[in-house]
């Protein structure tokens, strides 16, 4: 069996990084001089004011710094030469397509094709109820969302007429150097794995178990099925595993690394927040063991296949 080197990502620290612009360039460039292959963040608009709602659960709240995602994303296209960027996820159905799209494409022509635009439903509907959007429908909206996205992105003039988008002979000028930008759904759920292979460029899949487990496989023959459904094949579509710091087998990550290899991720990204880091610097050293553990395993897989 031939194991296919992955894509490594870094994920940014939004809620832990502040909000000092020096520290933000500081990380990303020292990521990309590391040889990341990627860079992907994370993406709320609003924070929720927890006082008055005992029952709250989500992992951000008020309290939590958070970049938005779109700007931020232009500064690092101004201030990176290599590294891909991408979300991950972009809540798709609290934003308007239209102004996604031109965004978008803006970003790919200043980061020169750079681009990866991962999506997602969301949870938070307090975020969806202040930004005036639907939440109960977001499922259902996102697939058409992706429609429009990929038609501006790839026509100078665009009419198009669905459930909730009415397009009457309008257009992105200019268009993205991507054609189309790719679009990497995010999440979990049975409809995400369906959705992803009918018309996913890849799964970004966040489960925080540093090892494949028996729901990793059915969640992957699902996406299989779903594509196959659709007239596409699993290779068409990618697989990027974050794995979490505060996650690391006492062991390190090298094994960790090797099975999901073997599971056939095409991109593996390590997120550092939660991990009681105290500063970027630190973010900054935990991502180097990271690269170097794939880079040994690489080293190591090479060697045997030499002696063979």
């Amino acid at each position: 069996m031939t194991i296919l080197k992955p894509k490594i990502g870094a994920i940014f620290p939004q809620t832990e990084i502040g909000n000092n612009p020096d520290e933000v360039r500081k990380f990303v460039t020292a990521v990309e001089s590391m040889g990341y292959d990627h860079i992907l963040i994370y993406d709320h608009v609003l924070g929720a004011d927890t006082t008055n709602r005992p029952n709250w659960d989500g992992p951000y709240r008020l309290e939590d710094s958070f970049h938005e995602v779109m700007v931020l994303l232009g500064y690092l296209a101004a201030i990176t030469t290599r590294i891909e960027l991408a979300t991950g996820i972009l809540v798709l159905p609290q934003r308007d397509t239209a102004l996604v799209a031109k965004q978008a494409a803006e970003l790919d022509i200043l980061s020169n094709g750079r681009l990866r635009l991962g999506v997602g439903i969301g949870w938070n509907e307090v975020e969806f109820e202040a930004l005036n959007s639907e939440f109960t429908n977001r499922g259902a909206r996102i697939e058409e969302q992706v429609s429009v996205l990929r038609e501006l992105w790839t026509n100078e003039l665009v009419t198009f007429k669905g459930k909730w988008h009415y397009l009457d002979n309008v257009g992105i000028n200019p268009l993205p150097i991507q054609s189309p930008i790719p679009i990497w759904f995010g999440g979990a759920a049975n409809a995400v794995m369906q959705r992803i292979g009918k018309m996913g460029d890849g799964w970004i899949y966040p489960g925080y178990s540093p090892f494949p487990d028996m729901q990793s496989k059915t969640m992957l023959d699902s996406i299989k099925n779903s594509a196959n459904q659709a007239g596409r094949t699993i290779s068409q579509i990618g697989i990027e595993k974050i794995l979490s710091e505060s996650e690391k087998p006492e062991s390190g990550w090298s094994d960790s690394i090797k099975l999901w290899m073997e599971y056939g991720v095409t991109h593996i990204s390590i997120n550092t927040m939660g991990a009681k880091l105290t500063s970027i610097d630190k973010h900054l050293d935990a991502l180097k063991l990271f690269i170097n553990a794939i880079i040994n395993n690489q080293k190591n897989d090479t060697t045997k296949n030499t002696i063979k």
